[in-house]
């Protein structure tokens, strides 16, 4: 399963920043497919911790965002539109961020990613 995760209304780093994240659910692996406003990187990992869904670096368990109530382990259903409070964990901030994570699509199908980011680490 994979996911498209729209965060926004993080005020504070600019009235209209927002990112776009692909979620590949069994993989846990993320992509970022648009930003603006927002520092991160173009790829990572997923994990889970209490429910909630860390998202991190490709080689960091330390979570960038933290998508609260977002349970990629959860025995039923994501849903479109469903939607919670992220966390942005800003480097040298002790204060976090909070914006809004929201589900803008579901995909069930099994299909190749056009770049083939997560097995390299770069455009394949």
């Amino acid at each position: 399963m994979r996911l498209t995760v729209q965060l926004d209304m993080f005020n504070r780093a600019h009235p209209m920043a927002f990112a776009i994240l692909w979620i590949d659910k069994e993989k846990r692996q993320w992509s970022r497919e648009g930003h603006f406003g927002l520092e991160l990187p173009k790829w990572g990992s997923l994990h889970v911790d209490c429910g909630n869904t860390l998202v991190c670096e490709p080689n960091d368990r330390t979570p960038v965002y933290v998508l609260e109530g977002l349970n990629l382990d959860c025995c039923y259903g994501l849903f479109q539109g469903e939607a919670g409070r992220v966390q942005w964990c800003t480097e040298g901030d002790l204060a976090l961020m909070s914006g809004h994570w929201r589900v803008q699509c579901i995909d069930n199908e099994r299909a190749q990613p056009e770049h083939g980011l997560f097995a390299t680490g770069g455009d394949s």
